[in-house]
């Protein structure tokens, strides 16, 4: 009788820590981006994006460009450049207008997710969507994130990171 490698989703655990999302034990990391609309190259990234610019290098945002614009709360998936991920997923957690809201940061949560149950990663580390530039109050957003992630179901070892100066 052959076996089934088919992995069984369960509700996800989610740890809440505070600290740099850079420094986590994940295989995945999520970056808090736009709509990819504006050329990666004309802006300067601040926050979440601005730290994996700096470290991850300029590899993974090139990869991102090709994609081409990306619809409000939906994510992709690129190399990690010079960090020690497998990959960095990027969602379109704020608007045109630099905002985000309880849809754009829920649906990047749904969406990002859903890319690491495709992938089959075994861990994930998310910082707070749309609770820096994105405008939405850092609680506020937190709040909407964990509630999207009661409904997720993945195999996968969930972090958000609420970020906490070393």
């Amino acid at each position: 009788m052959p076996q089934n490698t088919t992995p069984i989703l369960v509700r996800t655990t989610v740890n809440v820590v505070r600290g740099d999302l850079l420094d986590q034990p994940a295989e995945v990391i999520v970056n808090a981006w736009n709509r990819n609309i504006i050329p990666w190259w004309l802006l300067v990234p601040q926050g979440v994006s601005g730290a994996i610019k700096r470290h991850a290098g300029y590899r993974p945002f090139l990869e991102l460009a090709r994609h081409g614009p990306m619809p409000l709360g939906s994510a992709v998936l690129t190399g990690a450049g010079r960090l020690p991920y497998r990959g960095i997923i990027h969602v379109a957690g704020i608007s045109m207008w630099w905002m985000s809201s309880q849809y754009s940061i829920q649906q990047s949560v749904v969406s990002a997710m859903a890319l690491v149950n495709q992938h089959s990663f075994a861990s994930v580390a998310f910082p707070v969507i749309g609770g820096g530039t994105g405008g939405a109050q850092a609680d506020r957003a937190l709040a909407w994130m964990l509630q999207s992630l009661e409904d997720v179901e993945s195999t996968a070892a969930v972090t958000v990171v609420q970020y906490s100066r070393r």
